[in-house]
């Protein structure tokens, strides 16, 4: 039963999925549980056998696999996140690949005991990182925003260039004759193939989106296509080039004017977890351990100098003259993780070099998974207090952007920067954001869906959106961008009072669950004029003497509770569909009618 392909195939699934989930939960690189996940169903108990399963598929479905994770890492690259760093991210792609090829490939020679083809094949595969580790890592590490976009760009741009750079070294190796010649041809092929059909089907499918000639349920299906066809396009004209072409592809599309990729992104993503979470089980399965053991200490050599002596000179290296830090060199120097990239590109060619009769390419694929175990565990584990010593760690994204900057928005910041809590408004009207920064409130002026704030607004420390403006066409627009971009729950937005008015005023359904903030009766209106008419925002603290039931019995209906503070110093907002239970030594923040006026007594000597 174990051996029926389906089972197989649905078993490896299922792996996946639980793999992914659990590095979720532990907040580790899902590449661990899964490369252990592929070592033990493998090279342990024997249940995997990926050649025996795909036979000769299974490098096709592997080359075309990576060229759909490169497409969609290309798509998140946006030229105005590079301002300020192109010149790092420029030569860390460049002089750091060559510096770091240079260094391993001796290095291998001499302690693999390898011959130098093989070793500088090696070099030439373990100067990749990959997005695959880099973008799980960064969202655990945290680090400094210039840092994370350097990494970003970086893992993804580098992985076309090792492989080409591997490529090249392959094409050497095998050459017979007039091996340079035969190089350099090679190289100036792959260039001008990927390059060409890269930018040219890029911006024909950016045209055929932006004009909307691709029905918009085909879209996905189409791009997917046409770059897997251009993908194999260029393989058939120049070796190896469509791993060139898609990036190219990739980032094009993802800076064309007026071309929405956001649906192709998602889209994109899901696809790439479930192919980056199969691949990593297949290609781990494969590893022969004896092949690393019978190398004994060389290899923990050759790790050596990857991880201490290669990467910490790339780095610096390719810092000279471009203003990053000393700090960031260090801990950019010390994030260098390998990925699929890696993987697939040595167990590509150690197969077509075995084909040729080398015996020592048996040895590039337990090699390079060695080097991809080894920096994904020791920087995955250390990372993190890594870049707290050097003090580049973002705080941990608990901040607040408040869209709408009325009076009661401007009252609600303050009361949430009192609590440490950072906090930014948002609006398009010149006279509140005025207003708030002559309050000290940080602020943000203009749309924040729009592509300026792309640029200029920060929200590396935004964990949570609220929406309270009066803009009743803009408010959806925003609920759902943001929701897109931080996740389900985090954006809470005022009710509109519609739901039960004409049924040609309602809201649609999903958007009605949306606005459940406060209360059903908090409307922006409500809550304005209120504070226009002098109400206040208090703090009160609970106590076992005072309750929860004290604290409305005291208030009444002159009480809409905003948020309750714990004794952590933790914020939650009070929503229809979340109640909160207060307890001793929290604090409940709540907007505070004045009390009506006592009723006049009687005058008694007047009667």
């Amino acid at each position: 039963m174990l051996q029926d392909p389906v089972v197989l195939l649905v078993s490896v699934g299922l792996i996946s999925l639980a793999c992914q989930y659990l590095a979720y939960k532990l907040k580790l690189p899902a590449i661990l549980p899964l490369l252990i996940s592929g070592i033990v169903l493998g090279p342990m108990l024997g249940v995997l056998h990926p050649d025996e399963l795909f036979g000769d598929l299974l490098f096709p479905i592997v080359s075309l696999s990576v060229a759909i994770i490169l497409f969609e890492g290309a798509l998140t690259l946006r030229m105005q996140d590079i301002a300020g760093h192109g010149a790092m991210v420029r030569n860390l792609c460049t002089v750091g690949v060559v510096i770091t090829w240079l260094v391993v490939a001796p290095v291998a020679h001499y302690a693999l005991g390898v011959s130098w083809q093989v070793a500088c094949l090696f070099g030439a595969i373990v100067t990749v990182t990959g997005p695959t580790v880099v973008i799980p890592m960064l969202r655990t590490i945290r680090p400094s925003t210039r840092v994370a976009n350097i990494l970003r760009w970086e893992g993804i741009v580098i992985d076309p260039i090792g492989a080409l750079l591997a490529v090249l070294v392959y094409e050497f190796v095998v050459a017979d004759q007039n091996a340079l010649s035969h190089t350099l041809q090679a190289f100036g092929l792959t260039i001008a193939v990927g390059c060409v059909i890269g930018a040219g089907l890029g911006y024909l499918i950016g045209v055929a989106l932006r004009n909307q000639w691709i029905p918009h349920y085909l879209q996905n299906t189409a791009v997917l296509t046409l770059m897997l066809g251009g993908f194999a396009g260029s393989n058939m004209i120049a070796h190896e080039s469509g791993l060139l072409t898609v990036t190219i592809m990739g980032i094009g599309l993802a800076n064309m004017k007026n071309v929405d990729v956001d649906g192709i992104l998602e889209f994109k993503e899901t696809l790439s977890v479930l192919l980056i979470s199969a691949l990593f089980i297949l290609l781990a399965a494969r590893i022969n351990f004896s092949e690393i053991l019978s190398v004994g200490w060389g290899s923990i050599v050759v790790l050596f100098a990857i991880i201490f002596v290669a990467r910490p000179l790339s780095v610096f290296a390719s810092a000279l003259r471009t203003g990053i830090s000393f700090n960031e060199r260090l801990l950019l120097s010390w994030i260098a993780p390998r990925g699929i990239v890696a993987a697939a590109v040595s167990a590509l060619f150690a197969l077509r070099l075995e084909e040729k009769g080398d015996a020592q390419a048996a040895i590039l694929v337990p090699m390079v998974f060695l080097v991809i175990i080894a920096t994904v565990v020791l920087q995955s584990l250390t990372s993190v207090s890594v870049a707290k010593f050097l003090k580049l760690r973002a705080p941990s994204p608990h901040g607040i952007l408040i869209f709408g900057a009325s009076k009661f928005s401007r009252a609600l910041a303050k009361e949430l920067i009192e609590r440490d809590i950072s906090v930014r408004l948002c609006d398009t009207n010149w006279e509140s954001i005025s207003e708030a920064r002559m309050e000290n409130i940080p602020t943000y002026y203009g749309n924040p869906i729009s592509e300026h704030a792309e640029r200029m607004l920060d929200l590396s420390a935004i964990g949570q959106v609220l929406v309270l403006s009066p803009y009743r066409q803009l408010n959806p627009l925003v609920t759902y961008h943001f929701e897109y971009t931080l996740g389900k729950g985090k954006v809470l937005a005022l009710t509109s009072g519609e739901q039960e008015g004409r049924a040609s005023h309602k809201v649609s359904e999903d958007y009605a669950r949306k606005l459940s903030l406060f209360n059903g009766t908090a409307t922006y209106g409500r809550l304005v004029g209120l504070v226009n008419r002098g109400a206040k925002i208090k703090a009160t603290k609970l106590s076992e003497a005072f309750s929860e039931e004290n604290y409305r019995e005291t208030y009444g209906s002159r009480a809409t509770p905003l948020f309750a503070v714990d004794t952590q110093g933790r914020v939650q907002f009070y929503t229809l569909d979340k109640p909160i239970k207060p307890k001793a030594d929290w604090t409940i923040v709540s907007l505070i009618e004045d009390a009506p006026p006592a009723p006049a007594q009687p005058n008694i000597l007047n009667s």
